[in-house]
C-alpha cells in the first residue's frame, strides 16, 4: 500500500495535500507537481511511503534541483513510484552507463574465484523493475530535512511509519492526517 502527500510550507505553517502519482512518470514531472503546490518559492516536500518497505522524501525549494532521500534503494527499485526517485545521479551512475552485455552475463562475483557458498545472506545490490542493479539501504541526501528539524540520524532511523514521524517533527501531523 502506497501513500504520497505534498507538504507545502506557507507563512501560516504547513499545508498538506494528497497527491496522485499515476500521471507522474519522471522526477521532473514530480518536481513540477510540487512546484504547483508551492506558495511562491517556498519549500515543498513530497513524502512517499510503501508500507513496511521504503519511504522517500523529495524536497523542492523554488526552482532549485530536487533534493532526494530514499530509505532503501533496492526496495524502492521494485516499485514504479520508487523508480521515479532513483535517478542515475542519485545512484552515482553516469546516464547511459548501462552495459547490456554485462546485464546479459548475470555476473554474480564468482568469476574472480570467489566461493559461491559464502555466508553472506545480505546481497550488496539487487535488480529493480528495470533490471538495473541498485544498492540495498539508503541513498540520496540524508540531510534533506536538517534545517527543518529532522537530523540525518533521525531520518536514517525511521522505518515503518516514517511519513507520520517526519510530519510530527515538522509540526505538520494534523494537516497530514487530514489527507491520509
Amino acid at each position: 500500500m502506497y501513500f504520497a502527500a505534498l507538504l507545502a510550507r506557507t507563512e501560516d505553517g504547513w499545508e498538506a495535500s494528497d497527491t496522485e502519482l499515476d500521471d507522474v512518470e519522471t522526477l521532473s514531472d514530480l518536481a513540477d507537481l510540487a512546484r504547483e503546490a508551492a506558495a511562491e518559492d517556498d519549500t515543498v516536500l513530497v513524502l512517499i511511503e510503501q508500507e513496511d518497505a521504503w519511504f522517500g522524501v523529495v524536497r523542492i525549494d523554488g526552482e532549485e534541483d530536487p533534493r532526494i532521500y530514499v530509505s532503501d534503494a533496492a526496495a524502492a527499485a521494485r516499485s514504479s513510484y520508487g523508480e521515479i526517485l532513483l535517478t542515475d545521479e542519485l545512484l552515482g551512475r553516469e546516464p547511459g552507463d548501462d552495459d547490456p552485455d554485462l546485464d546479459a552475463l548475470d555476473l554474480d562475483g564468482t568469476e574472480d574465484g570467489e566461493d559461491e557458498d559464502e555466508d553472506d545472506d545480505t546481497p550488496a545490490a539487487e535488480a529493480g523493475v528495470s533490471g538495473e542493479i541498485v544498492p540495498h539501504g539508503p541513498v540520496g541526501d540524508a540531510q534533506v530535512l536538517d534545517d527543518l528539524g529532522v537530523s540525518e540520524k533521525q531520518l536514517k532511523s525511521l522505518s515503518e511509519d516514517a511519513v507520520t514521524e517526519i510530519a510530527e517533527s515538522l509540526g505538520a501531523s494534523e494537516v497530514l492526517e487530514t489527507v491520509r
